[in-house]
């Protein structure tokens, strides 16, 4: 297994997160998707790194080193807010692609 696809987070203190695995040879993460891996760390907890989909590659978006064992709870306020700015530029870039071609007509 590569790690998880990130599809929703709960905007919740104790919401979920809804993810499926992803296999070690899927294609590199759509615009706006968030990846998440996780592995035991060296002493106690986990190791856990979440990756970024952009238009052209992949970004590094963060990294908990020695998470404790409830390490969703922690990453999930950054996962919620990085996804909703993700939704709010696909809006605001399909309106300005909409406002464009209605310019040209």
């Amino acid at each position: 297994m590569r790690g998880a696809l990130v599809h929703r987070v709960s905007a919740l203190p104790d919401g979920p997160l809804v993810v499926t695995w992803l296999a070690a040879e899927a294609p590199r993460l759509p615009l706006g998707r968030v990846r998440l891996h996780w592995e035991p760390a060296s002493l106690t907890g986990w190791n856990v790194t979440a990756h970024l989909g952009l238009a052209t590659t992949e970004v590094h978006l963060a990294s908990w080193p020695a998470a404790p064992d409830d390490w969703p709870h922690l990453v999930r306020p950054t996962l919620h807010e990085v996804l909703g700015l993700c939704a709010a530029l696909t809006v605001a870039t399909a309106a300005l692609d909409l406002s464009n071609r209605l310019a040209q007509v």
